[in-house]
């Protein structure tokens, strides 16, 4: 099944609306003002990272266990079901040992495999809902998805080391105070322009060569114009409250469409331009293991060395263990890459 087979209109543009302009006017809703000057308060701007144990963020990997067998036409079945549950046991288990064990190399992994996978889903999003005829070959892909990943992986890093390296001790402190020594180096002024120079050099080049092979300008421009866009509203809105309403109406709102789209009941309700009951379907669908997930997470709090008692160290707690639901997720969505051959020629 390739990419867009799925996306006949007219559910194919009842999803690019319910998706992409909600996106568009928060990430913009967020940065003018901040453009302007505004200021909130640090613990407000943790209210979209909560938001998302139950709006969007936390619920759109709660399908993984259905997502693989429909991306390939099938019905799930329970064979299908436990080789999901399979691989989150062994590999989010092996992942969650590893934070007690090493905090601070947990935290460099849980970046490096955040930055692919948020740009694996802006990838797929490019591919399959803006027809994007300029990612020609496997490293023009390859190149986006390290674009799309560091504009909220790397960019906060870049605006806002201070803020930055704060999530980062509140993560690794939980584990171990102090372990956050051995990632220092990573905030120094000097990596950071180091950083900034090839990042940049990279985001004009990607740009520049997906124009030169584009045959229908529009979807080239809606890449540019989001990547210098995310690329703004990662500079100026900090760190927390941007990535936490970037999670939840970006990347997963982005996700869980992929995943109406390979559920046949969704599709039908977007071939009849009805999005609530598409997403009412995926509802249902997550309700189970998302509920299931707060019990981990709780459990997760009874084990961690040293418990949260404010609310960032609360939000940190509530990051690792999307860390440790991640990889799995990961492997997940890199299968349904390749199942609907996104990487393909």
């Amino acid at each position: 099944m390739g990419v867009t087979d799925r996306l006949a209109a007219p559910a194919r543009e009842t999803i690019r609306r319910t998706v992409f302009l909600p996106s568009w006017v928060a990430s913009a809703a967020l940065a003018v003002p901040f453009l302007a000057g505004l200021s909130v308060p640090p613990t407000l701007q943790y209210v979209p990272l909560v938001a998302s144990v139950l709006v969007l963020g936390l619920p759109h990997g709660a399908v993984d266990h259905l997502a693989v067998a429909r991306s390939r036409g099938e019905r799930p079945d329970w064979r299908a079901i436990a080789r999901v549950f399979a691989l989150y046991g062994l590999v989010g288990g092996a992942y969650a040992v590893g934070w007690f064990l090493t905090p601070a190399a947990a935290f460099v992994l849980f970046i490096a495999v955040t930055w692919f996978h948020w740009g694996q889903g802006d990838l797929y999003a490019l591919r399959a809902l803006a027809d994007a005829d300029h990612l020609r070959s496997v490293p023009q892909r390859a190149a986006t998805v390290i674009v799309r990943g560091g504009l909220p992986m790397l960019v906060p890093l870049l605006a806002f080391p201070g803020w930055y390296r704060r999530v980062a001790v509140d993560l690794v402190a939980l584990f171990a105070p102090g372990a956050v020594a051995a990632i220092e180096w990573a905030f120094r002024a000097d990596v950071r322009a180091a950083l900034a120079v090839a990042y940049g050099a990279l985001v004009v080049g990607t740009l520049a060569v997906g124009y030169a092979r584009a045959e229908n300008p529009a979807p080239w421009r809606l890449d540019a114009a989001e990547t210098l866009g995310l690329t703004a509203y990662f500079a100026v809105v900090p760190p927390v409250l941007a990535i936490g309403v970037y999670f939840c109406l970006w990347h997963s709102l982005r996700h869980v469409a992929r995943l109406l789209l390979v559920d046949d009941d969704a599709v039908a309700a977007l071939r009849g331009r009805d999005p609530t009951a598409a997403f009412t379907q995926f509802a249902r669908d997550a309700l189970p293991l998302t509920v299931a997930s707060l019990g981990l997470l709780a459990g997760l709090y009874v084990l961690v060395p040293n418990p949260p008692a404010t609310v960032p160290e609360w939000v940190a707690l509530y990051l690792v263990f999307i860390a440790v639901v991640t990889l799995p997720h990961v492997v997940v969505v890199t299968v349904m890459d390749r199942t609907q051959r996104v990487w393909a020629y």
